[in-house]
């Protein structure tokens, strides 16, 4: 079992329906220094993916249906830590993005509480791109 942690609950805004460019996205941010295997790195990349679609339906469903409407992009890029994870979250949450960070149960790879993945977005990719723009593809 996993927990979703984070959820966007910052400064009260959410993101804007239309970003700039018109586009949006999904990035999943994966932590690099846990060594996770590739199918350990799937299911905690699906854990956040579902809990960020979850909360953007409550919360921004009109956001939800510009981002299907543009086939759903998702993107998995590293963090070499947690502190970049929770940099990351923080800086989203500053811009109004809705963010899911998914904290392992530790029954298998990892230690229990573990943070693995950060969902950024659904939203619009001028704006998750000046929160996870930097980071490498996995």
């Amino acid at each position: 079992m996993m927990a979703a942690l984070g959820n966007n609950t910052g400064a009260g805004s959410e993101a804007h329906v239309m970003g700039e460019s018109g586009e949006f996205k999904m990035i999943l941010v994966v932590r690099t220094d846990l060594k996770m295997g590739k199918g350990k790195v799937a299911a905690q990349c699906s854990h956040a993916a579902v809990s960020a679609y979850k909360q953007v339906q409550r919360r921004n469903p009109e956001l939800l249906k510009q981002w299907e409407y543009c086939g759903q992009p998702k993107v998995v890029v590293k963090a070499p830590d947690e502190d970049c994870l929770l940099e990351l979250l923080s800086h989203a949450k500053e811009v109004g993005l809705p963010v899911s960070l998914i904290q392992d149960a530790g029954r298998t790879q990892i230690a229990p509480g573990s943070r693995t993945v950060l969902g950024v977005g659904p939203g619009p990719a001028d704006l998750v791109d000046k929160v996870t723009g930097h980071l490498k593809l996995y």
